[in-house]
């Protein structure tokens, strides 16, 4: 055999089992992997507990049962959205109204749209007022079409339709780079504004309430005002003060 081509396979061979002696080192001086935490085997338990439940129809179990012992209210309307909804406070910006909350923190319309059965339509309310996209936007629960998130926000319409309930759509709001937690890339403001010309539309071809919390709080630059967010994309005080009137316009203009 040619010693020569017997030198280039034993080369060819290091190189496959132990890699090219010029690409870059793995081996490193000093041992600093990444800290794990404590008995990850819980951890990973949890996390496993957690997926049984990943539109968290749990959340508001006992509060569901609750209300439907009791005589449906006159006026109630259901909030269904995500962190937004979640974190403002109804009965404290609507006082003596039975406004009932069932926004989830990190929700996506797919997620809503499983809970709208034990959410919404059995608590018999004269109406939903939605508020969410963002979530969807940002890939919270993977890569999605504009059209697979109006899929979703159209088979939550028509459920409520055909239990009797108003809808009342709301525009997704702004978000801004204005705090340390830049928010425009994990949610442009082009897909934002795709998704809510698409909801007006849609409202307007099938006769629901629109409420345009983007246009109220919009800035020059398409960012949510400066001021009305702690972190660019949830609201604080001054920012649910002024989504309150808008929300009731809604409301009454469903309700008369």
């Amino acid at each position: 055999m040619n010693l020569r081509f017997v030198s280039l396979a034993a080369g060819v061979l290091a190189a496959s089992l132990f890699g090219s002696p010029v690409a870059s080192a793995q081996i490193v001086d000093q041992y600093n992997p990444p800290k794990a935490g404590c008995c990850l085997q819980f951890t990973a338990q949890a996390l496993a507990d957690q997926l049984q439940d990943w539109n968290q129809l749990g959340r508001y179990y006992a509060d569901n049962e609750r209300l439907k012992a009791l005589a449906p209210e006159s006026g109630r309307v259901v909030f269904m959205g995500d962190s937004i909804t979640d974190g403002w406070k109804l009965q404290q910006q609507f006082p003596g109204k039975p406004y009932v909350n069932r926004g989830i923190s990190g929700q996506t319309t797919q997620q809503m749209l499983v809970r709208m059965y034990p959410d919404v339509i059995a608590l018999k309310p004269a109406a939903m007022i939605v508020l969410a996209g963002t979530n969807d936007i940002a890939r919270n629960t993977g890569p999605v079409t504009l059209g697979m998130i109006t899929d979703n926000l159209r088979a939550m319409t028509v459920l409520a339709k055909a239990s009797g309930i108003k809808v009342i759509l709301c525009s997704v709001m702004p978000v801004s780079d204005y705090t340390q937690r830049k928010q425009t890339d994990r949610r442009p403001p082009a897909d934002v504004m795709k998704l809510n010309a698409w909801m007006k539309q849609y409202a307007a071809a099938e006769g629901l309430t629109y409420v345009d919390y983007f246009a109220a709080l919009v800035d020059e630059k398409g960012w949510l005002k400066d001021g009305i967010s702690g972190d660019g994309l949830h609201p604080n005080q001054n920012g649910y003060d002024m989504m309150a009137p808008l929300a009731e316009a809604g409301i009454q203009a469903a309700l008369k």
